[in-house]
């Protein structure tokens, strides 16, 4: 097919099979159809195993990668001008990484992933919702920079400690139910906080967040 303005390019993408007659990690190469000149680009379901080959994407705002097999982030920064929004919600990504060109970015999803650390987000000062819900992470850490954030979604994980949020001067809603916090730091300064989600119980009560106008609470 002849390059043309509005034509779309069949790219491969890599995918992954399980099917008996193949290696176990052995790739598939999968003609995905996307057309160059789309704002909104949704791959859910694909069977993708890796990202590779968005040059072509010269408009896009928003990829959705959801329910696929990616284990990492990668090939990304070619659509770093335009892009507003990254969904790779349910994937099987150990680590945050790739990221640091993505400086328009302002809603990222990883959810369901496997990741472990929050790291190498500083450069995304535009983000204005991060999720991170059902991963293991263990230490909320190396948001700082994000100054821009309106909604941190963190529920699901590992933490006990809430905490390193004091220079979210912005941040207007805390998901953080179902990780067993038994200290919380810094919430005070949140001037605009007016929406927390967390579990009470034994150690905090309803009472601890009178200050907050929407509190959501769940049963331990």
């Amino acid at each position: 097919m002849a390059d043309g303005e509005g034509e779309n390019h069949f790219v491969s993408m890599s995918t992954d099979e399980e099917e008996d007659d193949r290696q176990p990690e052995e790739e598939v190469q999968e003609m995905v159809q996307l057309d160059p000149t789309a704002v909104d680009i949704d791959l859910n379901h694909s069977r993708i195993g890796r990202i590779e080959n968005l040059e072509v994407l010269t408009c896009v705002e928003s990829i959705c990668f959801r329910n696929n097999l990616i284990k990492a982030i990668e090939n990304v920064a070619c659509v770093a001008q335009t892009l507003r929004e990254l969904d790779l919600y349910d994937n099987q990504i150990t680590r945050i990484e790739n990221l640091d060109a993505l400086v328009n970015l302002e809603v990222l999803d990883l959810s369901f992933n496997r990741i472990r650390k929050i790291e190498n987000l500083d450069n995304l000062t535009k983000l204005k919702k991060l999720f991170l819900v059902q991963n293991k992470i263990g230490k909320i850490e190396n948001i700082s920079q994000l100054t821009s954030l309106e909604m941190l979604e963190l529920g699901a994980n590992k933490i006990r400690v809430i905490e390193n949020l004091g220079s979210l001067v912005k941040l207007d809603s805390l998901y953080i139910g179902k990780n067993k916090v038994t200290r919380i730091s810094g919430l005070d300064t949140l001037e605009n906080l007016t929406v927390l989600s967390m579990q009470v119980g034994e150690i905090f009560s309803k009472d601890d967040f009178f200050h907050i106008s929407n509190f959501e609470c769940e049963n331990s």
